[in-house]
């Protein structure tokens, strides 16, 4: 799918949809809550959210026996201690259900073999695999396809911060569940640390006790996650900062939904919107990256610097190079660093350019394209269905103009 977009300014409100980030986690714990008198236990997830992501979830989910349904008001997870002896576990693109998984599965006795595709199988897991593997784990492997055996003992876990946060969350969900006390340590400052708090308030959620120390967090063993009956999932920063950014190109768009007190690392939109024109670290918020440097890009006068940012070369796409590109083939001045952009503002041409199968580039793109001379061409515009289905549609209904 292409879609061609007219320049022209935005206009309304728009509901924020549920977070991916936080839809990942409610799920998981959802799914490993457990009532010491029964087999199963029950959690309804209000408000929640679509994307190619969380359905990633949701199938591994189900191929583990736990049976995830969509019903009026929300969707229901009924958790299961019954594993199958044997799963395929289909991850799609989503590195978060993939690395969120891993570590449970190897602490599973069921047989799991975890797939994926895009560039899933090229983003590196090395890290966590080398950790789960030192503490018993037996895994078949080293990218995608990748065969788990179950066998991981608790322990004393170090892990470099600067990889990927996820690896943490992940060994968080499963570590409360070993039988003996754990600690998980980080032995480089830990990069996207709101991600890993938004972990910890889930698992407060669900009553897991973890004990935060100076490097990382004590875990006790041998415990059992209690559903709180319901949970709403929270309105998602990461997609709002798209119609946040297209307010400070001069449009008017009202966000509704969102939680200001959240755990999430991308409430820090606003703040950084208004460091265009100096430097912006987005070390622990790397998701904002695109938004950042689209409007940059279209904000005439203004040399930004964008810091921070190596760990994007290996998400959906290389999206340093890729917003690169794209503010290029928009008649912008953008030039890549070893971890960031420096991006010259001016007033954007217009043209076309390759979404490069990233939700982010894409939306990004849309963006900068309401306030381009000239209209704008996105090829592979149907990526957003990654995280944001709806957000053409949100587009149309706010006046933007887009023929798909």
């Amino acid at each position: 799918m292409n879609a061609t977009i007219e320049p022209g300014k935005l206009r309304g409100s728009v509901a924020a949809p549920a977070s991916k980030s936080h839809m990942h986690r409610l799920l998981i714990a959802a799914a490993l809550a457990e009532d010491p008198k029964d087999d199963f236990e029950e959690t309804l997830i209000l408000r929640p959210g679509d994307g190619e992501d969380v359905e990633a979830t949701v199938r591994c989910l189900n191929a583990l026996n736990c049976a995830v349904f969509r019903e009026e008001g929300g969707l229901r997870v009924i958790s299961s201690t019954l594993w199958p002896l044997k799963a395929e576990l289909d991850c799609g693109e989503s590195g978060s259900t993939l690395r969120f998984l891993m570590p449970l599965c190897a602490a599973g006795v069921t047989d799991v073999t975890l797939t994926g595709r895009g560039r899933l199988p090229e983003r590196p897991n090395g890290p966590l695999l080398s950790v789960l593997r030192a503490h018993g784990a037996r895994i078949g492997g080293d990218f995608l396809p990748l065969s788990v055996r179950g066998g991981l003992r608790s322990g004393d876990f170090a892990l470099p911060g600067n990889v990927s946060s996820q690896y943490f969350s992940g060994l968080l969900f499963v570590l409360p569940l070993l039988e003996g006390d754990s600690t998980l340590r980080c032995t480089s400052p830990l990069e996207s640390m709101p991600y890993v708090n938004l972990t910890l308030s889930v698992l407060r959620q669900f009553r897991i006790i973890v004990h935060p120390m100076e490097d990382g967090w004590k875990i006790p063993g041998n415990q059992r996650y209690s559903t709180p009956v319901t949970a709403e999932a929270e309105g998602d920063w990461s997609a709002a900062a798209f119609w946040l950014g297209a307010n400070a190109l001069g449009s008017q768009v009202a966000v509704n939904g969102l939680n200001d007190a959240s755990c999430q690392g991308d409430r820090a939109i606003r703040e950084k919107l208004q460091q265009i024109g100096g430097e912006i670290d987005v070390t622990d918020t790397p998701d904002l990256m695109p938004i950042l440097s689209a409007v940059a890009a279209a904000t005439p006068g203004k040399t930004t610097r964008i810091t921070g940012a190596a760990r994007l070369r290996l998400k959906e796409s290389d999206r340093l190079s890729a917003m690169a590109e794209t503010i290029q083939a928009l008649g912008g001045d953008a030039r890549e660093t070893p971890d960031g952009l420096i991006i010259r503002g001016c007033s954007l041409r217009g043209g076309t350019v390759n979404g490069k199968n990233d939700h982010r580039i894409v939306m990004s793109a849309a963006v900068a394209a309401t306030v381009c001379r000239e209209h704008v061409t996105i090829l592979g515009a149907g990526a957003v269905s990654k995280s944001y289905p709806r957000f053409w549609a949100d587009f149309q209904a706010l006046g933007g103009s887009v023929h798909v």
